[in-house]
C-alpha cells in the first residue's frame, strides 16, 4: 500500500475511492434504518390509496401513485410488491387499490406515506388547458403476523 501511494498509483486511488464510496452509502443506509424503533416498522406492509372528489383527474392522480410506489419499492427497494385489489376508474386511472409491499422494513420505509397527497397542473382532460387540483389519500398499515399462541389456564 505504501509504495502505491508513493508511486503515485492512479489504478489504487480509484479503487480506493469506490470503496470509500460503498462505504459512505452503507453508513447512510444503516444511519437511516436506525430510525425504524417502531414495533412493526420490520413487517411487510399494505398500501392503499383512494382517488379524491375529481372524477377523472383524480384517477389518472391515484394511478400515477400506484406507479411510483410500485417502482419505489422495486427498483430503489427492491422489494416485492403485489396487487391485492384495484378498482378501475371510469375514463382513465383507479378509483382505489390495495397493494402488498413485502421486504426488510417495509413498513417503516412507507408508513410516513400515509396522508392526502396533492396534485396540481394543466389537465390534459381539460380542452381549455385549465389548471386543475387532484387528490388521492394514501394510508400504509403493517402486516401482523397472526401465529399468535394463546395459553388457556
Amino acid at each position: 500500500m505504501k509504495s502505491a501511494i508513493d508511486e503515485n498509483d492512479e489504478e489504487f486511488f480509484s479503487e480506493v475511492k469506490n470503496e470509500l464510496a460503498k462505504l459512505e452509502k452503507l453508513i447512510k443506509l444503516k444511519e437511516t434504518e436506525s430510525l425504524f424503533t417502531g414495533e412493526a416498522d420490520n413487517n411487510n406492509c399494505f398500501l392503499e390509496i383512494h382517488s379524491g372528489a375529481g372524477g377523472t383527474e383524480s384517477n389518472d392522480w391515484a394511478e400515477m401513485l400506484m406507479r411510483m410506489y410500485t417502482r419505489w419499492a422495486e427498483i430503489y427497494h427492491n422489494f416485492k410488491v403485489e396487487v391485492v385489489e384495484k378498482l378501475d376508474g371510469d375514463a382513465v386511472g383507479i378509483k382505489s387499490t390495495t397493494i402488498k409491499i413485502i421486504g426488510e422494513k417495509a413498513y417503516g420505509w412507507a408508513k410516513s406515506e400515509s396522508g392526502v397527497h396533492r396534485l396540481v397542473r394543466i389537465s390534459p382532460f381539460d380542452a381549455n388547458g385549465k389548471r386543475h387540483t387532484s387528490f388521492a389519500s394514501v394510508g400504509v398499515t403493517p402486516v401482523i403476523e397472526d401465529s399468535i399462541d394463546i395459553v388457556v389456564r
